[in-house]
């Protein structure tokens, strides 16, 4: 880091050193070393790799920003890019980028992040599970979904796991997802990047956003499928980040956001119909 770097704080990720804006409109990232297992989601040298392959530097619907260089030492990666300008994108926007992203080829590399949601859950499990959410009061209703959600977690993977798969960003909030360059969406912190199952990246974006499930499949694009997937992924992750909230010193908004998607929680703990 140089004197004239301003510092970013946005999208660090978990194994960063550092984000930083140069004055010549340059992004510097530093990454440190972390998971080394190439499908882990957080397997530390994949955002350095995206950025080398050019993989998604051209996919239709969202795409990453240009890359100028990364660089290796012993310690870490340095990874520089040209900037993104934030941009005003509404969820249809996004959800529609999404869905374009989605429906691309993208051919998979040995480095892409697999079985994200199951690795997250075996880490809950480890952990004890979502026992913390049985010191708060919820609806009679959300908490018996939350318990069928548990109880068939080994189900709902194994649907996840029969859905089509298709190129996914991994952590599709909208902090990540910035510029526009035409019809595309530029994204950031491609860490999570991989082939999932399809709606992986709609349910993370209907946690962050208030609209809809239906609004926003509706511009994703409703494949055979999707709709499924995002229930899942969201559903579990909003019940997860919950009870994880709830031992630390500030718990923000999980709580309220899982009581918001009381609806999605009840239709992913229902068994798939058909």
């Amino acid at each position: 880091m140089r004197p004239d770097w301003e510092p970013l704080t946005s999208g660090t990720g978990q194994h960063n050193g550092g984000v930083w804006r140069t004055p010549d409109g340059l992004v510097v990232k530093r990454l440190l070393p972390g998971p080394e297992q190439p499908r882990h989601h957080a397997y530390w040298q994949r955002q350095a790799l995206v950025a080398e392959s050019g993989l998604v530097a051209r996919t239709p619907g969202l795409r990453s920003p240009t890359t100028v260089k990364v660089e290796r030492d012993g310690s870490g990666i340095t990874v520089w890019t040209s900037w993104v300008e934030p941009v005003a994108l509404t969820s249809a926007e996004l959800a529609h980028a999404l869905g374009r992203f989605a429906a691309s080829v993208v051919a998979e590399p040995a480095w892409g992040a697999r079985d994200v949601l199951r690795t997250r859950l075996a880490t809950v499990e480890r952990r004890g599970g979502w026992r913390a959410l049985d010191r708060i009061e919820l609806p009679a209703e959300l908490r018996h979904a939350v318990e069928a959600l548990w109880s068939r977690r080994a189900e709902a993977l194994a649907e996840l796991d029969a859905l089509p798969r298709v190129p996914t960003h991994g952590d599709a909030h909208p902090v990540n997802l910035l510029g526009r360059d035409g019809d595309d969406v530029i994204a950031i912190d491609w860490e999570q990047f991989g082939v999932g199952p399809i709606g992986f990246d709609l349910g993370y974006l209907l946690l962050a956003e208030d609209r809809t499930l239906d609004d926003l499949l509706g511009a994703y694009g409703n494949r055979r499928g999707a709709r499924r997937g995002a229930v899942i992924t969201a559903a579990y992750t909003a019940v997860s980040r919950a009870a994880w909230s709830l031992d630390q010193p500030e718990p923000g908004d999980h709580v309220r956001r899982l009581t918001a998607l009381a609806d999605v929680v009840d239709e992913a703990a229902r068994a798939k119909m058909g």
